[in-house]
């Protein structure tokens, strides 16, 4: 194959001259050969397709740095590279949408979800025990149930994962994603003989939304509008029972594992948990609470609750949940938006 003068190799490349330049000074496409005196430039056909894979890259926007490594790979790699490539991307450009969504609304006084938040939070041992392995957290940013189990460091757990979450308001999904995962790495790094495990729900302040991250048997309900939604699904044994068409649902209460967890942080290889990003209403009420609650108070009592203040509605369902036995340790978070 023949050499080609620069603009007959940009031309056949579909890129610039000064592109070419560019990329030469990079390091990523060096010409074949370069005369003596002119310094002008030529380039060896064979060159061509490698040209267009770094005018193409460069179209999807990857760095020059990026492009280098991706061109030095194998077909199948460098096309794993590209994926994975356009899914950081893709993430940052939904990220970067939501917080300019909001902005705009911000900006333009049309953004009436923005209002700040009411809550409340507390524990109870319950009225059959004397300690109390539940947690619970609320501020401006954060509100997060915890209920840890296996003895006493069981509420260490509880609090290891909540702490983890602290100082996250206005962070992205991937972020509080992030933070599960540190919360799951220091429950399994507490001292215990018997590894303590505890279960997490938490609402995470993300502007005009909340990251929802849950993983076990505590639970995040809504009322809006008048109508109580749960926004959890139970990580236990009789759930997925339920869930496969094994078990009577109406069962479920009186169960002897009722509360065997299938997924807690500290149990298992690695956590799972379900995230997902909620848009905020104006008068919005979220309720978070542990099963030692959620099992012996109804929904009506809970909707009832949670017509009057945060700190109001929490110690009512307290109260509630003690009338009812309370055999187990209490937890209960209410987050309430300004109407």
């Amino acid at each position: 194959m023949g050499l080609l003068t620069i603009g007959a190799f940009a031309r056949a490349a579909g890129l610039t001259p000064k592109a070419l330049r560019l990329y030469d000074q990079m390091g990523l496409l060096p010409p074949a050969a370069v005369d003596a005196e002119s310094g002008y430039r030529f380039y060896d056909e064979a060159q061509l397709a490698r040209a267009r894979l770094v005018g193409r890259l460069r179209g999807i926007g990857m760095p020059l740095a990026e492009i280098r490594s991706v061109c030095s790979l194998p077909p199948a790699e460098a096309a794993d590279a590209v994926t994975n490539f356009w899914r950081r991307v893709s993430a940052d450009t939904a990220t970067r949408a939501r917080l300019t969504s909001d902005l705009v609304q911000h900006l333009s006084g049309k953004d009436t979800s923005m209002n700040d938040f009411r809550f409340a939070a507390a524990i109870d041992p319950g009225t059959a025990r004397d300690s109390n392995e539940d947690r619970a957290y609320a501020d401006s940013g954060l509100v997060a149930v915890a209920d840890g189990t296996r003895g006493p460091y069981g509420g260490h757990a509880a609090e290891a994962a909540i702490e983890a979450l602290r100082g996250l308001a206005g962070t992205s999904l991937g972020e509080v994603e992030n933070a599960v995962e540190a919360a799951d790495r220091a429950v399994r790094a507490l001292p215990a003989d018997d590894q303590p495990v505890t279960t997490l729900t938490a609402l995470v302040r993300h502007g005009s939304r909340l990251v929802l991250a849950h993983v076990g048997d505590t639970r995040a309900y809504l009322l809006r509008h008048g109508e109580l939604t749960l926004l959890t699904h139970d990580h236990t044994w009789v759930q997925a029972q339920v869930d496969r068409g094994e078990l009577d649902p109406a069962a479920v209460a009186g169960h002897e594992k009722r509360a065997l967890l299938v997924r807690a942080l500290g149990w298992g290889e690695h956590v799972e948990a379900d995230l997902a990003l909620r848009t905020v209403l104006p008068g919005d009420r979220y309720l978070l609470c542990s099963d030692g609650l959620h099992t012996v108070v109804t929904r009506a009592e809970m909707r009832e609750a949670m017509a009057g203040e945060p700190r109001e509605a929490v110690d009512r369902l307290i109260a509630a949940a003690r009338r009812a036995g309370a055999l187990d340790n209490l937890a209960c978070a209410a987050y309430f938006s300004v109407a």
